[in-house]
């Protein structure tokens, strides 16, 4: 890798900005210089980074001058407004956003499924939906083993994926209920403490909603399997951070549940917490704060040889962003995709 680069964080006040920070410190990313960038209510306010104070600067097309590598996570219209001032700067862009993860120019990758894509050093990557990278690390090694057929997963999705703002909602609902008042949902449509609803996206006219729809099409894209079968259910939950699914997957070969087992144990960013016997399998608070993503209850079905059950977990704000993109700009360094 180089001495350090020069790197821009958009959005770096929102939840996923902040852990990018903190990953970039936890897997000591070389950083010569940050570049915290947020909207103009944000500009003089300070971020923590390798223990300094760091002022937060302007989002705008001359802030990117001599920066090397940009993470964009604040929404897909701040993606398509200052992704291109970016790249005319010369910086190597990964986006956290939905703006270009279906544009057929623009990789969409997760390290360990497809990382490979990183080797054509391509100067904008697309991070992938969360509840979509989690999935794929786990499906990953299943699929080069036995060739993946079609996927049925529920989702349980954590406070985390709709921000820093929806996080601290569900944790006042909780105290407003202890408290014997009503609680009130303003960042959410229903109120999550002690409840859960479909997940909060638009639904379309064939009945799945948003991120739905972009787990589907994301899936088939990181797989490179365009004809894949697949069904999701997403559904918001009261936990604070971390996602967790339930899934499904049917594959071209009968693959036993002891082999599938040794696959997931040596797979990177999986980790295997499966003890039938004490009834330990992932839970999103073990999730929290970890890269890996955590499988367990794996499990055959009956009268279908070739279909497999298991149970994931997944830090939202990990390996379905800030972890995720962090990584993505390490493979670009260690093969020479970042200038520097």
């Amino acid at each position: 890798m180089s001495q350090g680069y020069r790197v821009a964080v958009v959005g770096v006040t929102g939840a996923v900005g902040q852990e990018i920070l903190r990953v970039m410190e936890r897997r000591k990313f070389p950083v010569s210089e940050l570049v915290p960038l947020a909207s103009e209510r944000s500009v003089g306010s300070e971020v923590m980074f390798e223990g300094k104070k760091v002022k937060v600067r302007q989002l705008k097309p001359s802030a990117f001058q001599g920066v090397q590598v940009a993470f964009f996570s604040a929404g897909a219209t701040r993606s398509r407004e200052f992704i291109p001032a970016a790249r005319r700067a010369g910086a190597v862009v990964v986006d956290n956003s939905s703006a270009f993860r279906m544009d057929p120019e623009v990789p969409l990758v997760v390290p360990e499924v497809n990382g490979d894509l990183l080797a054509q050093k391509p100067g904008l990557v697309a991070n992938p939906n969360c509840s979509a990278a989690i999935l794929a690390v786990v499906l990953a090694p299943l699929h080069r083993a036995a060739g993946l057929e079609s996927v049925v997963v529920a989702t349980y999705q954590s406070a985390s994926g709709a921000g820093a703002r929806a996080m601290q909602e569900l944790e006042n609902q909780v105290r407003e209920f202890a408290a014997g008042r009503e609680p009130k949902a303003e960042i959410f449509p229903h109120v999550l403490a002690f409840n859960l609803f479909s997940h909060n996206s638009p639904v379309g006219k064939d009945g799945y909603n948003e991120e739905e729809s972009k787990m589907v099409e994301e899936t088939k894209k990181i797989f490179g399997l365009p004809g894949l079968r697949m069904t999701p259910t997403c559904v918001r939950v009261p936990v604070p951070r971390a996602h967790s699914e339930a899934v499904v997957a049917r594959f071209q070969r009968a693959l036993p549940v002891e082999e599938a087992r040794r696959l997931l144990a040596k797979a990177p960013g999986v980790r295997v917490v499966d003890d039938a016997g004490k009834n330990i399998f992932p839970m999103p608070k073990d999730a929290s704060g970890e890269l890996d993503v955590l499988v367990g209850r794996i499990r055959s079905v009956p009268g279908d040889e070739k279909s497999m059950a298991f149970f994931i977990s997944g830090d939202q704000l990990l390996k379905g962003a800030a972890w995720n993109a962090v990584q993505i700009a390490e493979v670009l360094a260690q093969t020479g995709g970042l200038s520097g």
